[in-house]
């Protein structure tokens, strides 16, 4: 199937207190095919992901009760589906936060609806392993195996439970084992343009990446850090 193909429809879970900014976003969204679940806070949010099951999550940082980040951990507890977190807020060290809480993206208010859109179906597309070939052959590194096709990955036979960004970034790592990847590459290749991220996110995803792969942070063994370079997937471990 081609890279670029958009998924069928899908659904989303809003999670978002401004009433206008959700019915309009919400109108926006419909009209291109997408079912939208709005919910105005984050209890009634996890309840939302947890009977419909979407495809991917909307959820706005600064929600009343809980907030973003808290509602973005409890949904890791039970869930890997696709989440983009969205705020007023800019600061790099936000984003952090949001990627260290369990997010696949980030998307500052005001933002653009096609935009949204399109990063909601880049998330969809990487859930249903629609980034490459269909059909694509398991990627074998040492003992790790990587599936494009199920979009799963496991370690010494065990499943990884891994978000879309995490296991698009291992499958970029494992497709080109012991070769080392800068920050902006590794960003191009993974979201197909360095220029909607930030530096900093890829070295949260491969700290989160890590811990998964249960790779010491202080003496990695499978996913190494080259400073000043970037980061390389071995293809044996010392």
């Amino acid at each position: 199937m081609p890279p670029h193909t958009q998924p069928a429809a899908f659904t989303a879970v809003f999670i978002e207190d401004d009433e206008r900014l959700a019915r309009l976003t919400k109108v926006y969204l419909q009209s291109h095919g997408v079912l939208v679940v709005h919910t105005p806070d984050g209890t009634s949010g996890l309840q939302a992901v947890r009977t419909r099951r979407p495809d991917v999550v909307l959820l706005d940082l600064m929600l009343p009760g809980m907030d973003g980040l808290e509602t973005c951990r409890q949904i890791r507890g039970f869930s890997d589906v696709p989440i983009v977190m969205l705020t007023a807020r800019d600061a790099e060290v936000d984003r952090v936060v949001g990627l260290e809480s369990g997010a696949d993206d980030y998307v500052t208010k005001p933002f653009s609806s096609p935009e949204l859109l399109a990063r909601l179906r880049a998330q969809v597309r990487r859930a249903r392993g629609m980034t490459g070939p269909g059909l694509a052959a398991p990627l074998r590194v040492g003992r790790l195996t990587v599936h494009p096709s199920s979009h799963s990955a496991t370690l010494d036979g065990e499943r990884l439970n891994l978000t879309t960004f995490e296991f698009a970034l291992l499958r970029v790592l494992a497709e080109r084992p012991g070769r080392v990847l800068g920050r902006e590459q590794l960003l191009d290749l993974v979201r197909g343009n360095a220029d909607e991220a930030f530096d900093r996110s890829i070295d949260v995803h491969v700290s989160r990446l890590r811990q998964k792969l249960g790779d010491d942070a202080r003496d990695p063994r499978l996913l190494k850090t080259v400073r000043g370079v970037g980061y390389v997937l071995m293809q044996e471990e010392p």
